[in-house]
């Protein structure tokens, strides 16, 4: 696979983000080539992928069902398990449930 130092890649040459960022989605192509760079951050080498842009597809479009499996999806992660409430923020995964409840507080209805 063709490897290419950070910000050297061809121009023809994108990364999924970049591509979204163009209304486009890989589309089933497989990965062209790679960056790799060093991270500080994770001790060690990491790597984006590829794709050609001229194989690129279209980002397909938004419909009613996906939009309403989306927010059932989002307020799945807001409704707390213990109390049943939606808490207006995507509750933290280390503690399962809403502040409120994972502090032992009486919740404000």
């Amino acid at each position: 696979m063709p490897t290419y130092p950070w910000r050297m890649a061809p121009p023809d040459l994108l990364t999924r983000r970049q591509l979204r960022a163009r209304g486009l989605r890989p589309g089933g192509q497989p990965v062209a080539a790679q960056i790799l760079w060093r991270s500080r951050r994770i001790k060690g080498e990491r790597a984006a992928y590829l794709y050609r842009l001229t194989l690129a597809k279209p980002v397909r479009p938004m419909t009613p069902g996906r939009r309403r499996s989306l927010a059932a999806a989002n307020r799945a992660r807001r409704t707390c398990p213990a109390c049943g409430l939606d808490a207006g923020y995507v509750l933290p995964a280390h503690l399962g449930t809403c502040l409120p409840c994972a502090d032992g507080l009486p919740i404000a209805a």
